[in-house]
């Protein structure tokens, strides 16, 4: 596919597509599901492996993807958030994760080519997502032993290289290092994305999205979303932003924030509100693009989605609240020296 990423964003504010997992709930699947005929044997319970079903059950897993490019999404992500041989390892499914990140960019490729096909005039991207494991290189796991960690830099490295080789053979438009809560861990994505671009011998726009865990406005390892974007400017990617955790009423700080300070396109993803004790999500498709349109009225963003507990109906609400304003423009950022600990600094 043949496009430019900055040239399509300067017109338009981009619509991204909604949560994959609230989706696969509606199915309803069951352990049988999970395991398809491919895995009807395997030793161990799979259900809950959502990533898996881009082989068991891939009907299921572009019907979803196409879901969303009819609601008007313009960016669609793969079906890979746990699919590293890290987070692979809870099934002990780590020798799949190459299958599984090729055979879920597939499935986006195959949605995204039909529906650009219908409106060549619009071309959809297929954004191949790494997401941030179950493990985390800042933190210890064990309050006792502040010092322990139980992945290391160089294994997160090695499980995103192989991920990322396997999303840019699936056919993906553009890496995404997605719902970042420690800036370690991305890092380390950033560092693989860049070995797997040097060993293919050509390179593809990289988005980040971080998140900011609750009110504290900190991503999990602490950093403030200034300093998180000062972390990670070096990488240059195309767009930088936030998403998931908090619902897009609380979110739209932060999201204001980077807004002032990057110096790429801004991304914002966010939850259908907060989780009830149920764990499901209540903020209706029309106040979740009520407050978002808030945020494209402010000139705050170029790209737009939702998260956990968004479904098509909140990505059509969303396309259509935005559809006429204009995308943020993109500030001239005076040249100063910028660091970061937990908090930024600029001198």
């Amino acid at each position: 596919m043949s496009f430019d990423f900055s040239t399509l964003a300067a017109d338009r504010i981009l619509i991204l597509d909604g949560a994959m997992g609230t989706m696969i709930q509606c199915h309803k699947l069951e352990e049988e599901d999970y395991r398809g005929e491919q895995f009807s044997d395997w030793h161990c319970d799979v259900k809950g492996n959502n990533d898996l079903l881009a082989i068991t059950q891939p009907e299921i897993i572009k019907q979803i993807h196409c879901d969303y490019l009819a609601a008007g999404a313009d960016i669609i992500e793969t079906n890979t958030f746990n699919a590293t041989t890290i987070a692979m390892a809870d099934y002990d499914m780590e020798s799949y994760s190459k299958a599984i990140n090729v055979a879920a960019a597939k499935l986006a490729r195959e949605a995204a080519d039909e529906y650009t096909a219908k409106t060549p005039n619009k071309p959809r991207i297929v954004a191949g997502v790494l997401g941030p494991t179950n493990r985390t290189a800042s933190i210890s796991p064990d309050v006792n032993d502040p010092g322990k960690r139980n992945v290391t830099f160089d294994e997160l490295v090695e499980a995103y290289v192989e991920s990322t080789l396997a999303l840019v053979e699936g056919g993906v438009d553009c890496i995404m290092l997605e719902t970042i809560f420690d800036t370690l861990n991305a890092k380390a994505a950033a560092f693989a994305v860049d070995t797997a671009f040097e060993q293919l011998g050509k390179k593809l726009p990289v988005m980040i999205s971080g998140t900011i865990t609750d009110a504290s406005g900190r991503t999990l390892s602490g950093q403030t979303a200034e300093a998180f974007y000062y972390s990670l400017r070096h990488v240059e990617p195309i767009s930088f932003g936030l998403n998931c955790a908090l619902g897009p009423d609380t979110l739209r700080q932060y999201v204001d924030e980077i807004s002032q300070i990057a110096d790429c396109l801004v991304s914002a993803h966010p939850n259908a509100g907060l989780p009830n004790e149920f764990g499901e999500y209540d903020m209706t498709a029309e106040e979740m693009a009520f407050h978002i349109k808030e945020w494209g009225e402010s000139q705050l963003v170029n790209i737009v989605g939702g998260c956990c507990g968004s479904t098509p109906e909140h990505i059509a609400q969303i396309a259509d609240a935005v559809s006429t304003l204009a995308p943020r423009s993109i500030p001239k950022i005076e040249t100063k020296m910028r660091l970061s600990g937990l908090e930024p600094f600029v001198h």
